[in-house]
């Protein structure tokens, strides 16, 4: 049985900071690709307010408005009161030089602008900076299957996680979807664990499909970050003490686990989960309903306890909280979790039921 997770409080609400981040840090991206043009520019307003006050006798505040007027070719103000024919030579050759440059950095500015939309530069940067703003996020390591299976559980619960894959496609599916996302390249690693934060992160989940790939993420988390605790999956159960081996805190064999289940489930049809522990056997977790005129009816759970490994009770579609604070009696609809095989309880029921 898939018990309901509480979700917790977002550090970062995903959707809302990134398109703040994204109005913040894209005009700075637009600044660093043109920051040469924008340099000219500024130089070009300071250039004309020199000239009109020069040769037109404005005061600084309206020679700069004639600068930018004329820079920008909004054409708000004319040399010599309109008179282009009575002009001074020098400022006419000053004007023509500063139009021309003018022009040519602000064509150059509108394509690297247009160059960034293309290259989402914007986009890229704000992710950046907010990936550096989370804290105690988990990295998900390979977006398969079972790395999709991960990152929606814990998007269900509310974590923060940034996922690491080596495939562009992968990759670019998850931008689409605005998904923290780093693309690790075959020869940088360490930079890819880097942009994903694991300077503050609480847990890194290793689920690539190759074990080899994972055993080098393992290792390389483990060099960078000695504290973090890592989770893997291994697909060939020979190597989960290797993994551990790396560094890994908890290794789940993936074959295993679903063999596992599946051996489990063909013996009893009451399944509802498996545990797997370092101090006792694997071992399966049953449903067992209680319903009239079953004698277990007003009857104490330490009572029942005697004969099954109870571990809870399910109440109204839910584990209830006071199962053992010593008044919790057992009625008719309510259902037993019990660790392992239920066939004891079941004997000694029978053994008690009055036959009809």
């Amino acid at each position: 049985m898939r018990l309901p997770i509480k979700p917790k409080n977002k550090r970062e609400s995903r959707k809302l900071s990134f398109l703040l981040y994204r109005m913040m840090y894209g005009p700075t991206s637009f600044i660093r690709a043109g920051y040469r043009q924008i340099l000219i520019l500024i130089c070009m307003f300071i250039f004309g307010t020199w000239i009109f006050a020069r040769f037109e006798g404005l005061p600084g505040l309206l020679a700069l408005f004639a600068s930018v007027s004329t820079v920008t070719t909004i054409g708000l103000f004319t040399p010599n009161n309109g008179n282009v024919f009575a002009m001074n030579r020098n400022e006419v050759i000053l004007v023509i030089i500063l139009m021309i440059v003018s022009v040519g950095s602000g064509a150059s500015l509108v394509q690297s602008t247009v160059n960034m939309a293309a290259n989402e530069r914007g986009r890229i940067t704000a992710e950046r900076k907010l990936v550096k703003k989370l804290r105690n996020q988990i990295i998900v390591y390979g977006y398969s299957h079972m790395g999709k299976y991960i990152t929606q559980r814990l998007e269900e619960v509310g974590y923060d996680y940034v996922v690491i894959t080596r495939l562009p496609d992968v990759y670019n599916e998850l931008k689409k979807n605005d998904l923290f996302v780093v693309l690790e390249s075959e020869t940088d690693i360490v930079g890819a664990l880097q942009s994903a934060g694991i300077d503050k992160a609480s847990l890194a989940v290793v689920a690539d499909v190759n074990d080899s790939v994972n055993m080098r993420f393992i290792l390389t988390a483990r060099k960078l970050r000695p504290d973090i605790r890592i989770h893997t999956v291994v697909h060939d159960p020979s190597l989960t003490e290797m993994a551990k081996d790396a560094g890994a805190n908890v290794v789940i064999p993936a074959t295993a686990t679903v063999g596992e289940l599946l051996a489990f489930s063909a013996d009893n049809k009451d399944l509802v989960g498996v545990v797997f522990t370092k101090s006792m056997k694997t071992q399966s977790i049953s449903e067992y309903p209680v319903h009239t005129p079953s004698p277990l009816i007003g009857k104490r759970l330490h009572e029942v306890a005697e004969t099954a490994k109870i571990i809870g009770a399910v109440r109204n579609g839910r584990v209830d909280p006071t199962v053992f604070d010593g008044k919790f009696t057992l009625q008719d609809g309510d259902t037993l979790l019990i660790l392992g095989d239920p066939t004891s309880l079941k004997k000694h029921l029978e053994k008690i039921t009055p036959k009809q």
